[in-house]
């Protein structure tokens, strides 16, 4: 136990203390706005940022134990946690539809999505894979791509296109960087645009097929799949320059915003902070993917190098994705926003992400000086 308390100890000393406090920063930011998104005292405002406040306690003791143990042993074990996940998007398949979605599993009266955590273990599976068969040549390439497909194709049945993006383009991050030639991306990508009318027509729900097209136009139903936008344009806008202040937001107070304390959070911290808020807010997410990116950079491991890239994806994507639907610019997909949204599941899977970078970052601070 001792020998326990004194590599924490040494690993903590060793980290980027970027990479550990900004997302703590975040994440404490975050328990307050999902407190004044839902009502503040007096409604389910306190029971919400209490959850998510415990998630957090939770998510941070995890990150700590997995810097210390280090990103080699759960890279060695990558595999077996890409099957277990496989295993777990598979029985949401099994789970009664909430809201028309299977994503969510229960073991002991707490309830997960098994997608949040595959983020994890994909970065982890495709940074070992990648790392021993370089995805160079066509066959290789096609290989990693199989891999891939089958998360994708799981979530897709729950169904969860959200989760689905993520995953795609956390691993054209990771393809990038493992050297993938470009002809090949850009080839792959072609083909996604001209599969694109089949996948609207054949594959998408109805729902899907609405957020789609009042995100070209949300005033075609604007008491229906359009509201969403258009309330969450309204709450971001009114924030002005300063904001309106903390609990003074009337959009989510009112409730015309609609789940104000998950998909659209950025939208109660646009009206409550204004543009200052939200030039802090986007400093600290550019200084946290920086951070994250250079310790991939200064990594010697070709295998650090992409598992850093995919995390640095993972994080950019998620959060461009949910700013970009709260003020129109992407389709609503129902994306947390990493660290201010509602959800345990999401928070502690980043949490660990970010544990196994803060590791990355450690060995390439050893290997400096041992040089």
């Amino acid at each position: 136990m001792n020998d326990f308390w004194a590599s924490l100890k040494n690993s903590i000393s060793l980290a980027d203390k970027f990479i550990l406090l900004t997302p703590i920063a975040l994440s404490l930011w975050g328990v307050f706005c999902i407190y004044s998104a839902s009502g503040g005292a007096g409604s389910a405002g306190f029971d919400y940022a209490m959850r998510q406040a415990m998630w957090l306690l939770v998510s941070i003791i995890t990150m700590l134990l997995v810097m210390t143990a280090g990103h080699n042993k759960f890279l060695e074990g990558a595999y077996y946690l890409f099957g277990l996940s496989l295993l777990l998007l598979f029985l949401t398949l099994l789970t009664p539809k909430v809201k028309g979605a299977q994503s969510w599993l229960g073991f002991g009266g707490v309830r997960f999505q098994p997608s949040e955590i595959a983020k994890v273990t994909i970065i982890l599976t495709m940074s070992k894979f990648f790392s021993r068969y370089p995805p160079l040549d066509f066959k290789t390439f096609i290989m990693g791509l199989g891999v891939i497909m089958l998360p994708v194709a799981l979530v897709l049945l729950q169904p969860d296109a959200g989760s689905a993006i993520v995953f795609l383009a956390v691993s054209f991050g990771m393809l990038l960087a493992a050297g993938t030639p470009l002809r090949y991306l850009f080839g792959i990508i072609g083909l996604g645009l001209s599969a694109i009318p089949f996948v609207y027509f054949f594959l998408l729900k109805e729902y899907q097929r609405n957020r789609i097209l009042v995100f070209i136009d949300p005033m075609r139903d604007p008491l229906g799949a359009g509201y969403n936008v258009i309330q969450s344009r309204i709450a971001v806008g009114s924030g002005g320059f300063s904001g309106k202040g903390f609990m003074m937001g009337t959009q989510s107070k009112l409730k015309f915003l609609p789940e104000p304390h998950t998909d659209f959070i950025f939208s109660v911290f646009s009206e409550e902070f204004g543009f200052i808020g939200v030039m802090i807010l986007m400093a600290l997410f550019t200084a946290l993917l920086v951070c994250v990116i250079l310790a991939g950079i200064r990594s010697r491991e070709r295998r650090c190098k992409i598992l850093t890239a995919g995390v640095a994806s993972w994080l950019w994507f998620q959060m461009f994705e949910s700013i970009g639907m709260s003020i129109g610019i992407m389709p609503v997909t129902g994306l947390p926003l990493p660290f201010l949204s509602y959800g345990g599941s999401s928070l502690l899977s980043i949490f660990i992400a970010l544990g196994l970078v803060a590791s990355v970052s450690i060995e390439g601070r050893n290997s400096r000086h041992e040089f």
